[in-house]
């Protein structure tokens, strides 16, 4: 499981971002030494995930901005064309996917669920 920072970066977020494309080598890799045993290894990549972590971040946010928690929000809405967070349900279905019958011939891949961000803000 990487992340939004996987793709893109976060400013001052130095460590979190290496983690994150540290995944993309690790998954390339583990799919190329695994394959030859049928074992697949791909790469999630969600963006702001809905549940109570990431309106902590909003309202610090805010906080530090002067802006109001939707207005935060907002701002991180206009980065996305699907404009809603993503619903942990659907990072289930997507490993479910990948790990299930129908994914046995996807790796090396990343995967993409954050609404389509144009960058981590």
């Amino acid at each position: 499981m990487s992340s939004l920072a996987g793709r893109f970066g976060y400013a001052n977020r130095v460590a979190y971002s290496t983690t994150k494309w540290g995944l993309v080598g690790f998954t390339k890799t583990l799919s190329l030494e695994l394959g030859p045993l049928g074992i697949t290894a791909n790469s999630i990549h969600p963006g702001a995930v809905d549940g109570p972590r990431i309106q902590a971040v909003f309202e610090g946010r805010a906080r530090v901005s002067g802006r109001s928690v939707e207005e935060e929000i907002a701002s991180a809405m206009d980065n996305q064309s699907i404009k809603r967070f993503v619903d942990p349900a659907d990072i289930a279905a997507l490993v479910l996917f990948l790990t299930g019958p129908r994914g046995r011939s996807i790796s090396g891949q990343l995967f993409p669920i954050d609404g389509d961000s144009k960058a981590a803000s």
